[in-house]
């Protein structure tokens, strides 16, 4: 074990992934874009798409690289054409690539109704650039037929400290407002497979240590229920909220979670066991809470709008904090 690169590596991923490799001995570089702390490493700055910085990250040839933010088989192209400097690769995807038999998966009109749980052998969408799967799909085909040898990471709803598109915001918003009560549709039972940056940072470190073609699955122990999840966060935030569970579709926001699905998505993990010896880091609940310590510390030094530009992003789902709507909804039963 000698030298890794990390691109993206001071990012909600990298700020797992680099310490996982500097605790294994690696000399580690981060290309990024802006300066950053990325704590024992050494920071090379640029822009992937520049192939001076390239050169700059690579120079001597690096023993892995691991690229953690990839969109599609454009950022792999500079890349592979640099081959002869990259011993393996570890190359993070997702979980959203894949479909079930009849072509639904988490883009179609209809979300996929998945076997439980999904191994890394299940159909996906095909290759492209016209969405997020298919672009995943893309660059997952795009290194798995270069000779470098390369493990891809399919994760699902990532948590952590540096996320942009927080998730369990939608839980500590409601504890932040005073709100005591979660109320979540599918009569809570929702499952979609949460994964830790935590995860990711032991994956990278054991695939590192053991090249080769691969695809495997990146996701916490267990696929928690949506109510499990609340559950979780309220307890990170030393709060108890009452449930209130509903049948059916969230309308109008009432009991609309970003892990609100109709049918579960659960990611086997044998495959990463058997292969790299793989044992989880912790739990859901064990690892939440670094978490919620950062989403509360990030929102109180600016506006949570711009402070979590994913989240808003993820609004297009419906509103998230539809506080008139629960309240109207718990008058007409209480």
């Amino acid at each position: 074990m000698t030298t890794a690169l990390v691109i993206g590596g001071s990012g909600q991923i990298g700020r797992a992934v680099v310490p996982a490799l500097l605790g294994d001995g690696w000399d580690v570089r981060v290309l990024a874009r802006n300066d950053a702390d990325v704590g024992g490493a050494r920071l090379v700055l640029g822009d992937r798409d520049d192939p001076a910085a390239l050169d700059e990250a690579l120079a001597g040839g690096v023993d892995v690289l691991v690229d953690v933010v990839a969109y599609d088989d454009r950022e792999a192209t500079a890349l592979l054409e640099r081959a002869d400097r990259i011993g393996s690769a570890v190359v993070v995807s997702s979980a959203a690539v894949y479909v079930d038999g009849a072509g639904d998966g988490l883009e179609s009109a209809e979300f996929g109704s998945f076997p439980v749980p999904v191994t890394e052998d299940q159909p996906t969408v095909g290759p492209g650039r016209h969405t997020y799967a298919t672009g995943k799909v893309a660059l997952e085909q795009a290194w798995s037929a270069s000779p470098v040898p390369t493990t891809i990471l399919r994760p699902g709803a990532i948590h952590g400290p540096g996320c942009v598109q927080p998730r369990e915001w939608c839980f500590v918003k409601r504890v932040l407002d005073g709100r005591d009560v979660r109320v979540l549709a599918y009569d809570g039972l929702s499952r979609f497979h949460t994964t830790a940056t935590a995860v990711l940072g032991e994956l990278v470190r054991l695939s590192a240590r053991r090249p080769g073609h691969r695809v495997l699955n990146a996701a916490d122990p267990e696929a928690l229920t949506v109510a499990e999840i609340a559950r979780a966060v309220d307890a990170a935030m030393g709060v108890t909220s009452r449930l209130v569970t509903v049948p059916g579709a969230p309308e109008h926001g009432l009991g609309l979670t970003p892990w609100s699905v109709p049918r579960p998505l659960v990611l086997d993990m044998q495959r990463a066991a058997d292969e790299l010896g793989y044992v989880a880091p912790g739990g859901y609940e064990d690892t939440v809470g670094a978490c919620v310590a950062w989403l509360v510390e990030a929102a109180a030094a600016r506006d949570w709008r711009e402070a979590f530009p994913g989240f808003v992003r993820m609004e297009a789902m419906g509103d998230f904090f539809a506080y008139a709507a629960e309240d109207a909804f718990l008058a007409r039963t209480s």
